[in-house]
């Protein structure tokens, strides 16, 4: 009797592990599926405002004029630039998909601290993406126009100068994200805002080396220019880091008390 107790007992926690694999499965093919629609929406808007878009960027150029090196370039291009826009417009509904199906379970609480997150990563993408567009591109093209303007003749592809005006602005983003990088890993408890504050010295160093890693061109005065702002945003990072650093100590006293 105990023998057949102990055999069901294993086939229902097998059945039971099957159920749950295929639960995760059904979860995983719900979320991918709404984040496909989301992005054929946001792709179909996108379509709408792409045209400005490339005037915006193209516009960086002033009397330079691109060219296709291939008949379908510019179609590439165009839907390139559109599926760009939709994917950041849409991307802070991607980060809340991934993360509520990799962190199950979640109580309300818990779902408005990662939504506030997500959108905090959006809003500050958002914002590189923008100092970017205004800031970066334009002096970076009209300094690299004139760069050796006397005995080289500027002449752009439309694919080479799109790639490279996005590579800077997707790069531009993901380093606005630092203030919120600080704040996560000081909620984790692995650094603390004194730790922070102490080591402004150590992150000047390498700030000045990504500054002048990420700078597309070498002159001094685009080189500060994204120094001041790293710097702003590790400053800001350490404010961030003190609030998360407050509601750690206020989990684990409640817990603990």
């Amino acid at each position: 009797m105990t023998t057949d107790n102990t055999y069901e007992g294993h086939r229902q926690k097998q059945f039971e592990q099957r159920m749950r694999f295929w639960e995760h499965i059904e979860e995983f093919r719900s979320r991918l599926l709404r984040v496909v629609i989301a992005l054929v929406v946001a792709f179909g808007i996108s379509l709408t405002f792409t045209n400005q878009a490339l005037e915006f960027l193209l516009f960086q150029m002033s009397s330079v004029r691109p060219i296709a090196l291939h008949p379908t370039e510019t179609i590439v291009v165009y839907f390139r630039v559109a599926m760009i826009m939709g994917l950041v417009l849409i991307m802070p509904y991607i980060l809340y998909q991934v993360l509520g199906f990799f962190v199950p379970g979640m109580t309300r609480k818990e779902r408005r601290i990662l939504l506030s997150s997500v959108f905090g990563i959006g809003f500050f993408f958002a914002l590189g993406v923008a100092f970017a567009g205004m800031v970066m591109i334009p002096l970076s093209v009209n300094y690299l126009q004139t760069f050796m303007g006397d005995i080289v003749q500027q002449t752009y592809s439309i694919d080479g100068y799109i790639s490279f005006v996005t590579t800077i602005m997707f790069s531009s983003g993901m380093i606005f994200e630092t203030p919120l990088l600080l704040a996560l890993i000081a909620r984790l408890g692995l650094v603390t805002t004194k730790q922070l504050s102490k080591g402004r010295r150590y992150a000047l160093v390498g700030i000045a080396v990504l500054a002048a890693l990420i700078t597309p061109t070498p002159d001094a005065f685009n080189m500060l220019l994204v120094m001041a702002h790293l710097l702003v945003l590790y400053e800001l990072g350490i404010v961030l880091a003190w609030f998360a650093e407050r509601a750690r100590k206020k989990a684990l006293a409640a817990v603990t008390g």
